[in-house]
């Protein structure tokens, strides 16, 4: 009796040329479209093909699902190899993606990301470095990563300081989700585009014309990023831990513990990176960036914390993660 063929797996990302455009769509729609290893190079191999393609006149990057744009990085494997002690495919991880970074922020050619619901961390790599980020009122982004003991990697060590006032501090150590008319007001998305809108936009940007997303968008009002904007930058624009705290302290308003309360749950050595890091990265450029960035992933990712976060947020699930001490600054960036 001959066996039942198996159905075969669907690829984890598709692209192909529609029309005048370059489309990429990440299609692990039950993993949030996290990236893999698998899931860079082809991204990867995929801008390279577009970049030297006369037909293709630019790139709209989407997320299957319609649950997630892309959930960030496979940290969960990051994990596994750091508890193997598997320091080689880590940084092949991490090299590859920062790569596919920098090689989107030198894209010759309009580079389009249709956010609709989640994006975090290695989703903020593959949209903030193109030229338009569109995001619906079903968005939301994010930098959650001192939650896991990591630190705001994907090239936003160049980003994230370069956000009016304090906002990309604040983003930063505390992993604060925005929607997507916040992203807008905070400039880590550029256009808003209601959900109902976003095909129409698509089939538009299939004739090649970029500027069919200026005729698409609508104005976002100030709004929640507005009203605290003041707070922000008067708490979170500090060049000590300490000193935020005792600013929020000072401030004594309920978002103001929300926020103490934030950054209580945070692994401390994470946090201290995070801050040392938007410091240095205000005076670099981003090829500098990216390559400290790599640079931090092969200590931070060796220290007790990171493993224990991504335990607690992601495999065990029960955000009870055990910190260790604050590590030596001086020994995280080497």
């Amino acid at each position: 009796m001959a066996e039942t063929p198996q159905p075969m797996a669907e690829p984890s990302v598709i692209a192909r040329r529609e029309g005048a455009a370059g489309t990429i769509l990440m299609n692990r729609p039950r993993a949030l479209n996290a990236l893999d290893g698998g899931m860079i190079e082809q991204i990867t191999a995929a801008l390279r093909a577009f970049r030297d393609d006369p037909a293709v006149r630019l790139v709209v990057l989407e997320g299957a699902g319609g649950r997630a744009f892309c959930a960030g990085g496979d940290v969960r494997r990051m994990r596994e190899l750091a508890l193997a002690g598997d320091a080689a495919a880590i940084e092949a991880f991490f090299a590859g993606e920062y790569a596919m970074n920098f090689a989107i922020a030198e894209f010759p050619k309009p580079w389009i990301s249709l956010i609709d619901g989640v994006c975090m961390g290695g989703g903020i790599g593959v949209s903030v470095h193109g030229s338009h980020r569109v995001v619906t009122e079903h968005a939301m982004l994010a930098m959650p990563e001192t939650a896991i003991a990591l630190f705001p990697d994907v090239g936003t060590s160049f980003v994230l300081p370069r956000l009016p006032g304090a906002l990309g501090t604040w983003l930063a150590l505390t992993g604060a989700r925005l929607k997507g008319a916040e992203a807008v007001e905070a400039g880590l998305a550029t256009h808003f585009v209601p959900r109902a809108e976003l095909q129409a936009l698509r089939v538009a940007l299939l004739e090649g014309d970029a500027k069919a997303v200026d005729r698409f968008a609508q104005p976002v009002a100030p709004g929640a990023v507005a009203a605290q904007r003041a707070a922000v930058d008067r708490c979170f624009g500090h060049a000590s831990l300490d000193a935020i705290r005792t600013a929020l302290e000072a401030e004594g308003t309920d978002w103001a513990r929300e926020q103490l309360a934030i950054l209580g749950k945070m692994s401390p050595t994470s946090m201290a990176v995070t801050l040392e890091l938007l410091r240095r990265g205000a005076g670099m450029t981003l090829a500098e960036c990216l390559a400290m960035e790599l640079a931090l992933t092969r200590t931070v990712t060796r220290h007790p914390d990171f493993a224990e976060g991504v335990r607690a947020v992601l495999v065990d699930k029960d955000n009870a993660p055990r910190w260790a001490p604050q590590a030596d600054l001086s020994a995280m960036f080497g």
